[in-house]
């Protein structure tokens, strides 16, 4: 998370509607942080949860390779990738230059290994559109709702008045919002906050109509030719995700989101079921959850927590912006699980958080300390360390709202 997210006292506190004015003002802050942005590179708000040392990956199980295959780890061909990286302007003596001489590296091997001009287009693309969205996205700072829902909501149906109130709350709280740019929640999603604190992450379909008029022709539309590409951008680039009632897609959006964050294979971030004023999808969705998939204990109970299921708008906001009241973000080091915090914990809160959640606690005890040798990013906040059982993220996300429900320190 940035400091764009709120740093002032008053930035992560649950807000009622504040208007116009307010919004104006948010817009604005977010005009200064581009401008500020493009003067200085800045922190990310979003690493990885559990990044890894190196790109690398094993392929001894890959077909042999012919004699006369020249591969591109050759000392010749990596001398001259990292001329190529110097005439750039990189250090190939760097971490980062070294995955990009990882990446094209990659990318040659695929010469000799024959892939077919139609593999060939599917990499090249997704490498491609990745690299763009990632240039859009990286412009801002301010935290970021993803909203997920479907297209065929009409304007007039409760749903897409309650996307409007959501999309129009987080931005007067200073966020931006992403949808997929389309009709019905997508572009009620755009409507509310209005096109300077809104992205558009469309899908080529040939069945579909153009984007919505809110956000068309904007520079933080982009155009994906893949759903797994989209999809990636979706969920790396938010710091929240917003359900609406939808279809098949919703549902994959769903289901992905929390078989991402169940699975430690994504932060966790606040998910939030919402729908309009007399509406039941989502308590015949849960009923669903429960009656089949926990009773046939394909779940388990805690991942019942991984999601919040919001009585309004109003109340979807609030949820949102608690988690991020003392809470910041996480990553791990080894097996050490590393929550950076906003303002640091009483001696007696984390004695307490280590007698309550020590079934996460694989040896040891929590924490309070700060960053680690390895850690870059957010070196300024006190961090709760533990080393963690890597699993049960239903519980995590009971510590995260325990945190939160610390008060600071006199």
């Amino acid at each position: 998370m940035s400091n764009a997210m709120g740093t002032d006292a008053e930035g992560w506190r649950p807000r009622a509607r504040l208007g116009s004015v307010h919004l104006e003002m948010a817009k604005r802050r977010m005009r200064r942080a581009v401008s500020d942005r493009s003067a200085a590179g800045r922190e990310s708000p979003r690493q990885e949860l559990d990044p890894p040392e190196s790109a690398a990956i094993d392929e001894s199980g890959a077909p042999p390779e012919g004699p006369s295959q020249k591969r591109p780890e050759a000392g010749d061909i990596a001398q001259r990738i990292d001329e190529l990286i110097a005439l750039v302007g990189g250090d190939p003596a760097t971490y980062e230059s070294r995955l990009v001489r990882e990446l094209m590296t990659t990318a040659l091997k695929l010469i000799p290994d024959g892939r077919s001009t139609g593999e060939l287009k599917l990499m090249t693309a997704a490498v491609k559109e990745l690299r763009h969205a990632y240039r859009v996205f990286g412009q801002y700072d301010a935290p970021r709702l993803t909203i997920f829902g479907s297209a065929r909501t009409p304007d007039d149906h409760p749903d897409y008045a309650a996307a409007v109130d959501l999309s129009r709350g987080m931005a007067e709280a200073g966020w931006m919002v992403t949808t997929g740019a389309g009709h019905g929640i997508m572009e009620a999603g755009h409507v509310g906050p209005g096109r300077e604190a809104i992205f558009g992450a469309a899908i080529r379909l040939p069945f579909t109509e153009a984007t919505n008029e809110v956000i068309a022709g904007d520079a933080k539309l982009i155009n994906f030719r893949y759903f797994f590409t989209r999809k990636l951008i979706f969920l790396s680039q938010c710091d929240a995700v917003a359900l609406f009632p939808g279809g098949f897609g919703t549902m994959d959006e769903a289901y992905e989101t929390l078989t991402l964050v169940q699975t430690g294979k994504a932060s966790i971030i606040p998910i939030v079921l919402l729908e309009g004023a007399g509406g039941d999808y989502w308590h015949h969705w849960r009923a669903f959850v429960e009656d089949r998939l926990l009773a046939s204990g394909l779940i388990s109970p805690d991942d019942l927590h991984l999601f919040y299921t919001a009585r309004d708008a109003a109340d979807a906001v609030e949820h949102v912006q608690t988690f991020y009241r003392v809470y910041h973000s996480s990553r791990y080091v080894g097996d050490d699980l590393i929550m950076r915090l906003r303002s640091p914990l009483t001696d007696a809160d984390v004695k307490r958080l280590s007698e309550e959640f020590a079934d996460l606690i694989a040896t040891g005890t929590m924490t309070l300390r700060g960053p680690y040798e390895v850690e870059k990013d957010h070196l300024d906040l006190p961090r709760l360390a533990f080393t963690h059982t890597r699993h049960d993220y239903g519980r995590v996300r009971q510590l995260i709202d325990a945190i939160n429900c610390c008060p600071p320190p006199a």
